[in-house]
């Protein structure tokens, strides 16, 4: 595993901007970051250290306007920085509850550094209380501190940051099918069944034995899959003609390709129990779909889920299944990932690239540092 890199210097602050109507069009800008004695009360800044990069990300971009993804972290008008999952340190705090050095969790910018006032503040972790997320779901806002994290190992930094918040997408999809039967399907389709979210819900299906969990991924990826244990069948797209259109099916595309979503309901018609929204990786191919036979195609929201849990379970019931699921699926990752941390502005350029393309093979894990 590639060590991790050294921390940020504050001489040098830079954002990575997208343009949000060319995802292609993209620019490293000098940022304007405080010295310390500038800081307001009540605010911190943070110097991110690294960050994962993968398809979900680029799934925020496709979705930035819709879903508010570009609301997150300001940028200058026509341009955005996609949110990123990965690790920051306290830089210079003037909140009495924020001690400097702190290790931090959650989401950032893709930056050397963030400045925000602190909102909620509790022992595991605080929020970003800038009056523009007012508005947006808490779970993004909040700040983990990893020394109060019980699911933080030192040593498995970059495999939190590359899969736990895919992970937890992956949790709640098994855990909303689940809690509808379903919906009396005997097997499920996952589309992009070599992205990091589709191999854990695939691994919480077929471990829970829900019913037949069957991967379809591009012919390239089919025998990684494979090799992944998370599947009981794995076929090549062009195949999917091959699977009984008399079973009863739920669908979950994390692809978002329009073609293969039309395919797919075509296919099975009516026996089409559910067909759920879940990425927009291919996002070139991504078009409205209309008058589909089987079931209509519905958007799936995670912060939703995980609202709906925690008012049947507690926070601390959310945490302890989630915990319980987590650790067999960290433990499962040496055996399919290999992780790459690169850092710079050439690096980010580059990988952001290989993954907006689809060019980033299905074993690699990239961690960035600016």
């Amino acid at each position: 595993m590639t060590p991790a890199a050294p921390k940020n210097p504050l001489s040098l602050p830079r954002d990575f901007l997208v343009a949000r109507k060319n995802l292609r069009d993209c620019r490293f800008q000098t940022a304007t970051t405080p010295d310390h004695s500038e800081l307001k009360a009540g605010e911190v800044l943070l110097a991110v250290d690294k960050f994962a990069f993968t398809a979900n990300n680029i799934s925020y971009a496709v979705f930035g306007e819709t879903m508010s993804y570009w609301n997150f972290f300001t940028a200058p008008d026509g341009w955005g920085r996609i949110p990123v999952w990965g690790f920051a340190e306290v830089l210079a705090s003037r909140h009495a509850e924020v001690r400097e050095g702190e290790r931090v969790f959650g989401y950032l910018p893709m930056s050397t550094h963030l400045r925000f006032p602190v909102g909620r503040v509790s022992a595991n972790g605080f929020s970003d209380g800038s009056a523009h997320r007012a508005k947006l779901s808490p779970v993004y806002n909040h700040l983990a501190r990893v020394l109060r994290d019980p699911g933080y190992f030192p040593a498995r930094e970059n495999e939190q940051a590359l899969l736990r918040p895919l992970f937890m997408t992956s949790f709640l999809i098994e855990d909303f099918l689940a809690d509808q039967q379903l919906f009396g399907a005997e097997q499920v389709l996952l589309s992009s069944a070599s992205s990091k979210t589709a191999l854990g819900a695939a691994f919480l299906l077929r471990r829970n034995r829900r019913a037949e969990v069957i991967g379809l991924t591009s012919p390239g990826n089919v025998e990684f899959c494979k090799r992944s244990g998370c599947y009981d069948r794995v076929l090549a797209y062009e195949q999917m003609k091959t699977l009984s259109s008399l079973r009863p099916t739920v669908y979950v595309d994390m692809a978002g390709t329009g073609s293969l979503l039309h395919d797919v309901h075509h296919h099975f018609g009516a026996q089409l129990r559910y067909s759920c929204l879940v990425g927009g990786t291919h996002w070139k191919e991504r078009e409205a779909q209309s008058s589909l036979p089987g079931a209509k195609p519905e958007f799936f929201f995670a912060p939703a889920q995980l609202k709906k849990r925690q008012q049947d379970w507690g926070a601390g019931g959310v945490d302890e299944r989630y915990a319980e699921a987590w650790r067999p699926f960290l433990l499962s990752v040496g055996s399919w990932m290999r992780i790459v941390h690169q850092r710079g502005d050439v690096a980010v350029d580059k990988v952001y690239r290989e993954v907006l393309e689809g060019r980033c093979p299905a074993d690699v894990g990239h961690m960035l540092s600016l």
